[in-house]
């Protein structure tokens, strides 16, 4: 239940912000995106984020206006919660096999096709193809849906073995009257927090190797391959750069978070900042610690703890667990005091996708978190779609 109208923080002080919150800095935001748009134009490739991170129909218009092409989605609910919002071109860059699930996918993407739009799919399974052509037939629409192939390029979860069992995918795609093949899904996800630079650029030449391999195999079996799509913000600029992607799938980039603060920094890429935060207040104080009531109902902890923001090294204060509705904060170091009663704070998620699912809206503050306003309320429209 929603303890106050949407439109009532419009125009609050950052410091006037109930906690805890979920807070955009928006002139950080709109950087990233800036740098993220002028580097795919400038590598020539095209440029569609994963929308499972801000789960916003407003954010994917506005990366849209910024010139993404379009947006990924790991889930077919997802993919609706975004068409009702005005998204017009989606990816489920994910396998669907239920059969209600995959009637939805049918019906959604002839929606989409009616309004000029799109609906791409990926699959790693002759019964996955066979499923999926049932599921457009009993549709009954001519519209058909764009399907990639999803190779393994090193992450271990789904996609089948770069080479023949991905040519033999793409044959059975193309044989079927309602599916177009359009290309290779070769995510690399395990490589985003490899923490060298090295480690990750090592990461990527594997799985470039094997989607340029698979791709010349379909090719030279009379199958065009329009598109290998790929990448994420943690090594971009070595798919972007490799002559083999075609199509970037980067959405972190928007956020960014702490365990992307951890890795270290790759100069060939664009320097993304921190623009997601949680607002959150000392109710407790001690002599060893203090305990502010940002616990993790308001941030997820699957990529570790969030960090305090903004505070000079010789004053860093520790963010430990307190459970669902605590931080305990100790002095990072022996010049550090810990905060006072009341006071307020902004921590950096540990990751920022579970983040925002924790979340109704997201504020967007314009003129930096110690002094701006807050411009836009922006609905989370994915949340919570799991299915």
């Amino acid at each position: 239940m929603k303890s106050t109208p949407e439109h009532a923080a419009i125009g609050l002080r950052a410091d006037q912000i109930d906690t805890p919150a979920a807070v955009i800095d928006l002139d950080a935001m709109e950087r990233n995106i800036q740098r993220m748009a002028a580097f795919a134009r400038q590598n020539q490739v095209r440029w569609r984020p994963h929308a499972k991170m801000h789960k916003s129909a407003a954010i994917a218009l506005l990366l849209e206006q910024a010139g993404a092409c379009g947006h990924c989605v790991q889930k077919t609910s997802e993919a609706e919660a975004l068409a009702a919002g005005g998204v017009r071109d989606l990816f489920i860059s994910n396998e669907v096999i239920a059969p209600a699930k995959l009637l939805r996918v049918a019906r959604l993407a002839a929606r989409l096709a009616a309004d000029g739009g799109r609906l791409a799919i990926a699959v790693d399974s002759p019964e996955g193809i066979a499923r999926l052509a049932g599921a457009m037939d009993a549709a009954g629409s001519d519209a058909g849906i764009d399907v990639l192939v999803e190779i393994d390029v090193g992450q271990g979860r789904c996609g089948v073995p770069p080479g023949p069992e991905a040519v033999a995918l793409a044959r059975a795609v193309a044989a079927r009257p309602r599916l177009r093949f359009a290309g290779l899904h070769a995510y690399q996800g395990g490589a985003q927090h490899l923490r060298a630079t090295a480690e990750r650029r090592a990461a990527i030449a594997h799985a470039v190797h094997a989607a340029a391999g698979t791709r010349a195999l379909i090719e030279a079996a009379g199958l065009p391959v329009p598109l290998v799509t790929g990448a994420g913000t943690g090594t971009l600029a070595h798919e972007a750069t490799s002559g083999v992607y075609d199509e970037l799938q980067a959405g972190s980039f928007l956020f960014m978070d702490a365990d992307y603060a951890a890795n270290e920094p790759d100069t060939t890429q664009p320097a993304f900042e921190h623009a997601l935060f949680i607002k959150t207040q000392v109710i407790s104080t001690h002599p060893t610690h203090a305990v502010c009531d940002a616990g993790h109902k308001s941030h997820a902890i699957d990529s570790g703890l969030p960090l305090v923001h903004g505070l000079a090294p010789a004053h860093a204060l520790h963010y430990a667990n307190g459970g669902d509705e605590h931080g305990i904060l100790h002095a990072a170091g022996p010049q550090a005091r810990l905060p006072a009663l009341g006071q307020t704070l902004w921590l950096i998620p540990g990751h920022c996708d579970p983040t925002v699912n924790l979340h109704d809206r997201l504020l967007g503050v314009r003129g930096g978190l110690e002094h701006g306003v807050v411009e836009r309320v922006i609905g989370v429209d994915a949340r919570g779609a799991l299915t």
